[in-house]
C-alpha cells in the first residue's frame, strides 16, 4: 500500500487563503481611535482635507517676496506662529515667522534665520541666494481632497492610525474581529497554576496563541483542555460552531488513537489536508465542522508555533481582508552547516550574530525556549545541503507577530 505523499507548503496555504477568501468577514463596526490599533480598516480611508490645509514654513526665519529682495534691509512687519492666522504681507517688507507657521499672502519665500543678518534697527538683511518656494512646504504637498490615503483591507497600526488622526476624524470603520474558539486536546495537559500528575506536562500552547491571536486583532473563546475521548470532541465541536468563526485546535491531529481531533473531523466534518512537507509541523489538520472551518495545529509547542506563524496566521488575515499576508523576508548568511538533506522544508531557530545566523543547538520540536534564545527562522529548502556562508531566507519573529 502507497504512502501518500507529503503536501508542499504552498499548496497548503494555497487551500487555507482560498478558504479565507471564500470565508471573509464582511462585518464591520465603528470603533474610535484609540482602540483600532491592529484592527483592519472596512472602507476606504479618503481625504476631506489638503494636508497642509495652507502653505507654512518649514524654518524659523523670515517669509518675504522675492521681488522685494532688491529693497533690502527689509523692515520686519508682522512676526507669524504656529496656530495664528497671519496678515498680507505689506510689500517691501517680510514678516519673521516659525516653524509651521501659515505663509502670509503675498510671500513666496523662507529664508532660514541663520542665513540673515538683523540690523540695529530690526531690518534684515539676507546673506545667501534665495529662490520662489524655498523652504515653503505647500499647499496639499501630502494630499489632497479626495485622494484614497489608506485602502480597505489595510491593518491599522500606529503609523496608519496617525495618517487618519491627520484627518480630523476620531472614529473609523473597521472589520469586525474573528471569534477564535481556541481549543487544547490532550490527557496530558493541565493549566497553569495547577498540580501537576504523572506524566502530565502544563498547557504552553495556549498562553502562546491567545497572545497570538490577540495581536492578529482576534476575540479569543478559550474553550480549555479537552480530554483524548472522541465523543467529548465531538460535543465540544458542536457547541463552539454556534459561535466561532474559526476552530482553532492544537494536538490531537495525527494518526495515532489518541488523536481524536482528527478522526472527529474525518467521520463528522470535512478534512481537507494533513500531512505536510515541513518540519517542524508534519501533523496538520485543516476542515469544516458544519460550516465552521478547523485547524488543527500540532501539539509540539515549536510545531505550533512554526505552522501558526506560517499558515493559520496568513489565513486569519485574510479573512479580516488583508491582502498582503505574507511576512517579509530576506536574505542572511548561514553561520552554520548542514551537510544531511531533508525531505522536508525545515524551519530553524536562529539569531543573527555578525551578520550571519547562527544556530539553536536544540532544534527539537518540543522545546519552546529557543524560540526567546531566537530573531527568527531560516528556512532550508528540502533535499538541501549549506555550509557556513550560504544565503538562506529568513523571516524574522517581529514580521510574524
Amino acid at each position: 500500500m502507497s504512502r501518500t505523499p507529503l503536501m508542499p507548503v504552498e499548496e497548503a496555504l494555497n487551500q487555507l487563503l482560498a478558504m479565507a477568501n471564500e470565508q471573509g468577514l464582511a462585518d464591520s463596526e465603528v470603533l474610535a481611535l484609540d482602540d483600532a490599533c491592529g484592527r483592519v480598516l472596512a472602507s476606504d480611508l479618503v481625504a476631506t482635507l489638503d494636508l497642509p490645509p495652507w502653505p507654512n514654513s518649514a524654518m524659523d526665519g523670515y517669509a518675504l517676496n522675492l521681488a522685494d529682495l532688491h529693497r533690502q534691509p527689509l523692515k520686519v512687519s508682522q512676526k507669524v506662529y504656529a496656530g495664528l492666522a497671519p496678515d498680507a504681507l505689506l510689500p517691501g517688507t517680510c514678516a519673521r515667522i516659525f516653524t509651521g507657521a501659515p505663509l502670509p499672502l503675498g510671500a513666496n519665500c523662507v529664508e532660514m534665520q541663520e542665513n540673515t543678518e538683523v540690523l540695529e534697527d530690526g531690518s534684515v538683511r539676507f546673506l545667501q541666494p534665495l529662490k520662489v518656494g524655498q523652504n515653503i512646504r505647500a499647499q496639499g504637498q501630502e494630499n489632497r481632497v479626495g485622494d484614497i490615503l489608506l485602502r480597505a483591507g489595510k491593518r491599522l497600526g500606529p503609523f496608519e492610525l496617525a495618517v487618519v488622526a491627520g484627518q480630523g476624524l476620531a472614529q473609523l470603520h473597521v472589520v469586525r474581529r474573528p471569534r477564535v474558539a481556541l481549543l487544547s486536546t490532550g490527557d496530558e495537559l493541565v493549566d497553569p497554576g495547577q498540580p501537576l500528575r504523572p506524566g502530565s506536562i502544563y498547557n504552553s500552547n495556549r498562553v502562546l496563541l491567545k497572545h497570538w491571536l490577540g495581536e492578529l486583532g482576534c476575540e479569543v473563546i478559550d474553550a480549555g483542555i479537552l480530554p483524548d475521548r472522541p465523543a467529548q470532541t465531538r460535543l465540544k465541536l458542536e457547541q463552539l460552531q454556534v459561535s466561532a468563526d474559526l476552530i482553532l485546535a492544537t494536538g490531537g491531529v495525527s494518526a495515532g488513537d489518541a488523536d481524536c481531533l482528527g478522526q472527529v473531523l474525518r467521520d463528522n466534518g470535512k478534512p481537507l489536508l494533513w500531512k505536510l512537507a515541513i518540519k517542524p509541523g508534519k501533523p496538520l489538520t485543516v476542515g469544516h465542522f458544519g460550516a465552521v472551518p478547523v485547524i488543527g495545529l500540532p501539539g509540539n509547542p515549536t510545531s505550533a508555533l512554526v505552522t501558526f506563524g506560517l499558515l493559520a496566521r496568513p489565513y486569519l488575515l485574510r479573512i479580516q481582508g488583508v491582502e498582503d499576508v505574507m511576512p517579509l523576508s530576506f536574505s542572511v548568511n548561514a553561520g552554520f552547516d548542514w551537510p544531511k538533506p531533508g525531505s522536508r522544508r525545515e524551519y530553524l531557530r536562529v539569531r543573527l550574530e555578525a551578520g550571519r545566523a547562527a544556530l539553536y543547538p536544540n532544534q527539537s520540536s518540543g522545546v519552546l525556549l529557543g524560540a526567546t534564545w531566537a530573531d527568527g527562522l531560516v528556512e532550508v529548502p528540502e533535499n538541501s545541503t549549506h555550509s557556513v556562508g550560504d544565503p538562506l531566507r529568513f523571516i524574522p519573529f517581529s514580521e510574524l507577530f
